[in-house]
């Protein structure tokens, strides 16, 4: 019986965030080939892989305020920008560009690895509304999944129908694709080996989480590493325990793929980390 997986290799773990526009190619490899290894052990899996925009997207889209949708009154003229409505929709262009040239080195890595997979460009397929996705054929990646394509998304510059433009993250987009779709798991990879229920101090960390604990760890969740203008791990937890409570079945993991073999491991079906469970 197949099972279908969504996994997130996280911007913090694929780039320096630290460091504007630095991919880490070598964890890139070792990640792919965790991902072959597994497949060839379970046969049965089908993932939908996604990854985040790390030190690419979020530097760029912190430059422009490419979350935030354009200024109502644009400057009439802006010399950095070029004078293009205030310079919004320029650099709307550059974070899609920044995005897209990470989601290469990820698609090259996995190449690189014997897997055959396919980037499905969010911007190109995706409309949202006040920052939700409001329509998306997701057929297409039912069908590369049907064939044995393993379907890459990635967070992305989304053309908006209340705000003109923002962002969407990874988990935005798992959100309305595992509605879709109904994974029976997510698997989140970052740095962190958890939710910790004491960061940065790191030293409690959360193995069960559910809605009655998070309210209590909440205000220990809101730090990131590096520029994150998608909200970090806070937006991530309470993305996620929404979605374990509206997808029947689905359990979801958040972990470190920074660890030796971690991802393998999670591909497998051990359990690492931080359950999320509604």
């Amino acid at each position: 019986m197949q099972e279908l997986v969504f996994l997130k290799l996280g911007g913090s773990l694929i780039t320096d965030k630290t460091k504007p526009y630095t991919v880490r190619l070598d964890k890139l490899a070792d990640l792919a080939s965790q991902i072959r290894n597994a497949l060839q052990t379970r046969p049965e899996l089908l993932l939908v892989l996604g990854h985040g925009s790390g030190s690419f997207g979020h530097t760029a889209a912190k430059e422009y305020g490419t979350r935030d949708g354009p200024p109502l009154v644009p400057p009439l003229f802006s010399e950095k920008m070029g004078g293009d409505r205030g310079g919004y929709w320029h650099g709307f262009a550059e974070v899609w560009f920044q995005a897209t040239t990470l989601n290469r080195y990820v698609v090259q890595a996995l190449h690189e690895a014997g897997l055959p997979a396919m980037t499905f460009s969010p911007v190109a397929s995706v409309w949202s509304d006040d920052g939700k996705v409001a329509g998306w054929d997701v057929s297409q990646i039912e069908y590369a999944l049907e064939r044995g394509i393993i379907p890459v998304v990635h967070g992305d510059v989304i053309f908006d129908r209340s705000k003109g433009g923002t962002i969407l993250s990874t988990e935005e987009l798992f959100e309305y694709l595992a509605r879709e779709l109904r994974p029976g798991q997510i698997l989140l990879a970052g740095l962190e080996e958890a939710v910790w229920a004491d960061f940065p101090a790191r030293r409690h960390r959360v193995e069960k989480l559910t809605r009655a604990s998070f309210d209590e760890i909440r205000q220990n969740t809101r730090g990131a590493t590096g520029a994150d203008v998608t909200g970090g791990m806070e937006s991530k937890v309470r993305q996620m325990l929404e979605l374990a409570e509206s997808v029947p079945g689905l359990t979801v993991q958040i972990f470190s793929g920074e660890n030796p073999e971690n991802l393998g491991k999670a591909l497998l079906g051990e359990h690492l980390g931080t359950l999320v469970e509604p």
